[in-house]
C-alpha cells in the first residue's frame, strides 16, 4: 500500500479511537482493525430506506457482511460511507440545491434539484454492453434546469491503494455509435482498452462508462459530472492531481461538462458558509475528514 493510502487509514482509526468507536478487524484487511462493529457507528446518521435499498441493489455489495468480513460499508475507509456521510445530509432535509452549489454545479441560490439516488444504474447502454455504470450520487435536476443531471464519482483512498485499475473492455470501442461527439475521450479509450500504461491513480475507464451512459441517454450537453476525489500531502497527490487536470482537460475537449474537486476543498467550503446554521454536522465533517 502507498503512504497514501496508509495515511488515510491511519487518519480514520485515530478518528474513531478519539471518537470510542469499537473496531473490529476483517479478512481483507489483513487482521488491522479497521472497520465499525455495526455500520452506524461508521455513519453520521442511519441510512435512509431508499439509500439502502439502493445500495443493496447496487454492484459493489456494500452492505453485504459476515462476523468474519463485515460489510464493506464498515471500513473507515469506505469510499461510499464518505459519500453517504457528505450527501444524505442535504438530502434528508430537502436541501439538495445547497449541496450541489457547494460542489460547484452551479450558482448558490439556483433552484435546480430535484431528487438524489445513490448507485444509480439507470443510464443503459444496451447491445453487448449489459450493465450499466453504477454511478455513485446522481442529483436529478426539475424540467426547467439546464442540466437534466448532476453526478458525482466519489473517491477516497481507492486511488493510492496500488491496485490495477483495470483496462476498458474492448466492447465499447466495438460499438461506434456511442462514441459520436467524443473523439478525444475515444482515443483515450483505444489506450485503456489496449491495457496500456497511462494513469496510476485516476481510474479512467470507469468515469468514460459514466460519461457514454450518461451522454447516450441526455445528450453530451445535458449532464454534468464531478470526479470528489481525496486529496493527499507528497507525491502521490500531486501526481493524482496531475491525472486529474489531464482527463479534465480531454473531457473538456469534447465538449463533456466534467470537473473535479477534492473532499478538502467541499468540506472547507461547507464549513465557510453553513457551520452556524448546521453546527454539529460540520464538526462531525471537519474532525473527521480534514
Amino acid at each position: 500500500m502507498s503512504s497514501g493510502y496508509s495515511y488515510i487509514r491511519a487518519k480514520q482509526i485515530e478518528w474513531a479511537l478519539n471518537s470510542k468507536i469499537p473496531l473490529t478487524s476483517s479478512a481483507r484487511a489483513h487482521g488491522e482493525k479497521a472497520y465499525t462493529q455495526c455500520l452506524e457507528q461508521n455513519l453520521y446518521e442511519p441510512l435512509l430506506d431508499e439509500n439502502r435499498t439502493a445500495f443493496s441493489g447496487a454492484n459493489g455489495q456494500e452492505l453485504a457482511g459476515t462476523p468474519e468480513n463485515p460489510a464493506k460499508m464498515q471500513a473507515l475507509n469506505s469510499s461510499s460511507a464518505l459519500g453517504v456521510n457528505i450527501f444524505q445530509y442535504w438530502q434528508k432535509r430537502g436541501l439538495l440545491d445547497e449541496i450541489a452549489a457547494a460542489c460547484r454545479f452551479c450558482n448558490k441560490g439556483s433552484v435546480y434539484t430535484k431528487s438524489l439516488v445513490f448507485e444509480d444504474k439507470r443510464f443503459k447502454l444496451g447491445g453487448y454492453l449489459k450493465t450499466p455504470p453504477n454511478i455513485d450520487v446522481v442529483i436529478h435536476n426539475r424540467e426547467s434546469a439546464p442540466y437534466e443531471c448532476f453526478a458525482v464519482e466519489c473517491k477516497f483512498s481507492e486511488a493510492y491503494g496500488g491496485r490495477s485499475h483495470g483496462a476498458l473492455k474492448s466492447a465499447y470501442l466495438a460499438n461506434e455509435s456511442i462514441w459520436e461527439g467524443l473523439p478525444a475521450l475515444h482515443a483515450l479509450a483505444e489506450k485503456l482498452t489496449s491495457k496500456e500504461h497511462f494513469y496510476d491513480y485516476l481510474y479512467a475507464a470507469q468515469l468514460i462508462r459514466q460519461i457514454l451512459g450518461l451522454s447516450n441517454n441526455l445528450g453530451r450537453t445535458k449532464f454534468r459530472l464531478l470526479y470528489l476525489w481525496y486529496d493527499v500531502l507528497g507525491k502521490a497527490g500531486g501526481d493524482h492531481r496531475a491525472e486529474v487536470e489531464d482527463f479534465t482537460s480531454i473531457a473538456k475537449a469534447d465538449g463533456v461538462h466534467f470537473h473535479a474537486l477534492t473532499y478538502q476543498e467541499l468540506i472547507l467550503k461547507l464549513a465557510r458558509e453553513y457551520r452556524d446554521e448546521h453546527n454539529a454536522f460540520i464538526e462531525y465533517l471537519t474532525s473527521r475528514y480534514l
